[in-house]
C-alpha cells in the first residue's frame, strides 16, 4: 500500500526485460481434449499451444509442450516452469487462454520471491490453478 492508501498496479508489461522471461518457459499440455471430449484434430490442447506461441510471439519466453500432464479431470492444461523456483501446474483453461498464461509468465519472471503473486494474475490462473510444487532443493526430510 503507498503513502496515499492505494495498492500499486502490478503491469505485465516488461518485454523490454528479455533476459528475465527467458528464465521462464510455459509448458502446454497438446494432447488435451476440448469438454466435449472429442477426439477431433488439432487437439484443444494444440490450439492452446498455438495461441499462446501468438501471444508470446514478440518475448522472451519459452514455449513449449508435452504429450500429458496428466490433468485430464481439468481440461486444458498447463505449466509455468521457472528455474529454482515452484512450479505451477493450472487446468481448465480455454484454446484462447495463451495470452493469459503469458501474462502469468511475465509476472514469474519479476517476481523476487519465486513465486508468482496472487495479484494481478489473470482470472484464469486464480481459478485454474491445480498445484503448486516445490523446487528440490526447497524440500526438507
Amino acid at each position: 500500500m503507498d503513502r496515499n492508501g492505494s495498492f500499486p498496479t502490478i503491469s505485465a508489461d516488461i518485454s523490454s526485460e528479455p533476459d528475465v522471461l527467458a528464465g521462464v518457459t510455459v509448458v502446454v499440455c497438446s494432447s488435451c481434449r476440448d469438454e466435449t471430449g472429442s477426439d477431433a484434430h488439432p487437439r484443444a490442447g494444440a490450439l492452446l499451444a498455438e495461441d499462446t506461441r501468438r501471444a508470446a510471439s514478440d518475448e522472451a519466453i519459452r514455449i513449449r509442450t508435452v504429450e500429458c500432464l496428466g490433468n485430464c479431470k481439468r481440461r486444458l492444461s498447463a505449466a509455468l516452469l521457472r528455474d529454482g523456483c515452484w512450479s505451477y501446474v493450472f487446468g481448465d483453461l480455454a484454446t484462447t487462454s495463451g495470452a493469459d498464461l503469458v501474462a502469468g509468465a511475465k509476472l514469474f519472471a519479476t517476481s523476487t520471491d519465486g513465486l508468482i503473486p496472487w495479484r494481478g494474475r489473470p482470472d484464469a490462473l486464480k481459478r485454474g490453478l491445480v498445484a503448486r510444487v516445490p523446487p528440490l532443493d526447497m524440500l526438507k526430510d
